[in-house]
Order: structure tokens, then C-alpha cells, then sequence
């Protein structure tokens, strides 16, 4: 299916505006996201951390439902059909009940079984339960919000993340560090319960409008899929679990962890094209700004790749020094998270595209056969590739060996399956759906970010938070500097968005 250009109306959502405030957003919760990190990696062990890990994955299985009814809210409140909202939120809100009831009784055997059931783990293990609540009822709400004000999504992230560390930091001012993993856990929480109120609060009129149960007939007939991809997802995270189980897991999972609390935020650049894919679903959304969406996000990505790759002991160590070598798991993470980033973009484009439902009927026959089951069944693919090579590797290898070399076979293994199913997934939609790569822009990006790479590896190691900090600056202005200096476009988008910032305070002032 082409997709067609259709003139926005001044009241439909801004593809740049929305990704800039979400990225903006993102970017500066990176500091409270830091400090949070931090009191938790100078203040546990390698094995507690990796147990703070665990728990996190383990919820996954509980909040294994919590994108069922997303999936279709998002594309039903796009195309403006009346009661999505408050129709998902309460469907949503008895489908978390019920997966808190099931998660409490079993947390008691896994805790035995993982060897974490002293009274320090397991009471942050079961007071976990309430974050499936809020998992489920954050995702269904930011979906919401994504169809009609996506930018809010960055207000309510940083809304959750300054509530998060300030409560942290007053709890261990109270009761000090030795309920650390609790006062983490309770932090989190209030955070995400500050974040649901807000949300509310925004979506307020339509949770005024009148409950349409049809609508949730057609979700769940159609969310048969929806479960068959969650669970395919839930079995690639079983390898996390394969590796907590290995005679160095908690120690490895904890390395994993830090690591990744960098590498991830790569996927932040991700926010920029957010608002692509609800404008693909209202079908107002045309080639070139799908275009220019994908090349503004690997523009935002390519020197963020470029700090992580460039200096990651410097980074572990402002965690807790002994984090500092798990800087291979570091590098192989950001190659990870780049094929994740671009695999994501293309799958939302292959979603949005798909008008199985446009008429809020889901035909089961039909979805089946759509292109949403081909991306639904990428998970499978990559389960079956990655569960037994995980298994084999960490029986097989991982003896006597070092907690980062556990780590980084599994990271390894991850690149692979997101690599070969992109690979997979690309090759068998790209007659279908059109995606145009400027790949001069992206040549230039890739210069850019060499260079400051090259001048962040040639600096000094650094091992201070300031001084680190001020390094990350650097790279990311000699990046800039040198981007602004060879790309025309890019030097169109400092003046673009301020346009944009000036549009939408202009339109506040009015309101």
C-alpha cells in the first residue's frame, strides 16, 4: 500500500514538534535517569543489581497483555472513533487486577528457586505488584495520548522522573541505604503513579465519552495476534533468564544492565519519528515526511552511538568502578540498539500502512493474513534462534568464566536475531511498502559522528561524573559543529523547530 499525501489541517499532529519535545524530553531524563542509576550501582553489589534486573524481567511475564489493548486504541483513537479511550482504560484496568492476582502467589516459588527469597529481595519482589498496575495503565494512556497529543508523552516522562528521584533521594535521607532495593522500588512506583494522574488528567474529555464494548470485541478478537507476538517477545527474554540462571548470572545480569542503562538511550532518537506512525494510521502522512523522519532519527542517533562506542569505560565508571569492564558488552549493546532502532521505525511504517481496521472491524481471517502478523511473528523466528544458541553457549562456555564474558556471548546472540530477522522481515515487505533513505544525509551523519568519536577515544579517560559529562558535551558539539559545517538540511533545523516551539506557544497563549 503507497502512502498517500494528504494536507494536515492546523489541528492534527506535527510529526517535528512532537518528536522534538518527546527527544527533548527523553534527553533530559537522562540526568535524573543518571542519578537514580547512581544510587543504585554505588550502593549495591554486582549481585544485588543483577537482582534488581531479574525482577524487572520477571514482571515482563506478568505484564505480558499490558500492549493488547494499546495496539488497537492507538489505531482506533487516530482515526477519531469515539469512546476508544475510556473503552481501553477501564478493559485495561481488570486485565491489570488480574495479573497483580497472579503474579503474587508465584513470586514465592520463583524467589525459592532463584535463590532470592530472603526477606530484603522478596519483599521488593511482591511490592513489584504494583507496578504491573501502573505498566499496564501507563501504556494504555501513552498510546492514547499518541493519537491525539503525542508531546504530552514528554511532559508526563519527566513529570515521572523528577517525582521518581526526589522521593529516593527523601526516603534515603530517612531511613538511609540499607533498604536500598525497596526505596529504589517504591520510588519507581510513585513515579509512575504521579505520571497515570497527569495522563489522566489530559485525557480527561474523553474518558467524559460513553463506553463502546463493541469496540473491545473487535480488540480481542483481534489481540489473538497481539498475545501470539507478546509471547513470542516473552520467549527472546527467557535467554535473559537462561543467563541469570548460569553459576555467574547475577553478577553478568548486573554488568548487562549497566551497560545497557547506556546503550539504550540511543533508542531514545526513536521519539523523533513517534508521531509518524498515528499521522500513517489517519492516512495524512506522505512519503517525504516519513522520509525526512527516518533520516532526523538516525541524525539524532549517529552521535549518541558515537559517545557510547567512543569512551564506554569512562561511562561504566561513573556508575561504580567495578563496572568498567563490562565495556564489551557495552560496544556490542550500541550495535544492538542501532539495528533495534531502525527495525522499529520500519515496522511502525509497515503497521501504519495496514488498513485492516480502518472501518473498526477486525477481521480475523484477514489479520492473519495482514502484514501486522508477519511483524508479529519476527519474535518466534527470533526465540528460535536465540534460546537454544544462548543455552548451548552458556553451558558449554561459560564455565569458570567471567560474569562479562557470559554477558557479552548473550549480547552477541542478540545482535544476531535482530540483525537476521530485520534482514528477514525488510526483504519480504519492501515491494509492499516504500522506504526512501537519503543516503548521502546519512553519509554525512556517519562523518560527523566518526570524528567526534575519534576526538572522545583521543581526550582523556575520565572518571568523575563532571568531568565525563563535560566530555559527552564535547563529542556531541564537535559532532554538531562538524554536521552544520557539510549538511545544508541540517542547518535548516535549529531555525525549524524554534518555528515550531514559537507555533505551539503561540497556540497555547491563544488557548
Amino acid at each position: 500500500m503507497n502512502l498517500r499525501g494528504v494536507a494536515v489541517p492546523e489541528n492534527e499532529i506535527r510529526i517535528q514538534y512532537s518528536g522534538f519535545i518527546i527527544f527533548a524530553a527523553q534527553l533530559l531524563s537522562v540526568v535524573t535517569g543518571l542519578i537514580f542509576t547512581l544510587l543504585l550501582t554505588r550502593n549495591l553489589s554486582q549481585a544485588d543489581f543483577g537482582v534488581w534486573s531479574n525482577i524487572f524481567t520477571v514482571l515482563g511475564y506478568f505484564t505480558i497483555a499490558s500492549g493488547l489493548l494499546p495496539f488497537w486504541t492507538v489505531r482506533f483513537a487516530a482515526r477519531k472513533m469515539e469512546g476508544t479511550v475510556k473503552t481501553g482504560f477501564l478493559a485495561t484496568l481488570v486485565i491489570a487486577l488480574a495479573g497483580m492476582a497472579i503474579y503474587i502467589p508465584f513470586i514465592f516459588p520463583y524467589a525459592e528457586a532463584a535463590k532470592t527469597h530472603e526477606a530484603v529481595y522478596l519483599s521488593v519482589y511482591l511490592l513489584a505488584a504494583l507496578e504491573i498496575l501502573s505498566l499496564y495503565l501507563v501504556a494504555l494512556l501513552e498510546s492514547s495520548l499518541r493519537a491525539v497529543k503525542p508531546q504530552a508523552i514528554g511532559y508526563g516522562l519527566l513529570l515521572e522522573e523528577v517525582t521518581k528521584v526526589t522521593i529516593a533521594l527523601f526516603l534515603l535521607l530517612a531511613f538511609g541505604f540499607s533498604q536500598m532495593l525497596l526505596i529504589a522500588m517504591v520510588s519507581i512506583i510513585s513515579g509512575a503513579a504521579i505520571q497515570v494522574l497527569f495522563y489522566i488528567k489530559l485525557l480527561s474529555p474523553y474518558l467524559k465519552e460513553a463506553v463502546h464494548w463493541n469496540y473491545l470485541r473487535q480488540w480481542l478478537k483481534g489481540s489473538t495476534v497481539n498475545i501470539y507476538n507478546a509471547v513470542g517477545s516473552q520467549l527472546l527474554s527467557l535467554t535473559y533468564i537462561l543467563l541469570f540462571f548460569s553459576p555467574v548470572g547475577k553478577a553478568a545480569t548486573g554488568n548487562l544492565q549497566a551497560a545497557v542503562t547506556f546503550a539504550n538511550i540511543i533508542g531514545y532518537a526513536s521519539f523523533l519519528s513517534y508521531a509518524v506512525y498515528p499521522r500513517l494510521l489517519a492516512n495524512t502522512c506522505s512519503e517525504e515526511e516519513v522520509a525526512l523522519s527516518f533520516k532526523t532519527t538516525l541524525m539524532a542517533a549517529f552521535p549518541l552511538a558515537a559517545v557510547t562506542l567512543s569512551m564506554p569505560t569512562s561511562l561504566l565508571t561513573i556508575l561504580n568502578v567495578h563496572y568498567n569492564e563490562a565495556w564489551p558488552i557495552l560496544l556490542l549493546s550500541t550495535f544492538d540498539a542501532l539495528i533495534v532502532l531502525v527495525s522499529s521505525f520500519y515496522n511502525g511504517c509497515v503497521l501504519g500502512v495496514e488498513r485492516l481496521d480502518a472501518e473498526g472491524n477486525v477481521p480475523l481471517r484477514e489479520l492473519v493474513r495482514s502484514k501486522i502478523f508477519k511483524v508479529f511473528t519476527m519474535p518466534y523466528i527470533q526465540a528460535a534462534i536465540a534460546l537454544p544458541t544462548a543455552y548451548y553457549v552458556l553451558s558449554q562456555f561459560t564455565s569458570g568464566s567471567s560474569p562479562v564474558q557470559a554477558a557479552t556471548y548473550v549480547v552477541a546472540i542478540i545482535i544476531g536475531v535482530h540483525a537476521s530477522t530485520f534482514a528477514w522481515l525488510y526483504f519480504t515487505m519492501r515491494k509492499s511498502i516504500k522506504l526512501t533513505v537519503d543516503w548521502r544525509s546519512v553519509g554525512k551523519y556517519v562523518f560527523a559522528a566518526a570524528l567526534a568519536a575519534v576526538v572522545l577515544f583521543v581526550l582523556p579517560k575520565t572518571t568523575t561524573l563532571a568531568l565525563t559529562f563535560g566530555k559527552v558535551v564535547a563529542g556531541l558539539a564537535t559532532y554538531s559543529a562538524v554536521l552544520l559545517a557539510i549538511d545544508a538540511e541540517a542547518r535548516k533545523l535549529p531555525p525549524l523547530m524554534l518555528r515550531e516551539i514559537k507555533m505551539a506557544l503561540r497556540g497555547l497563549g491563544k488557548k
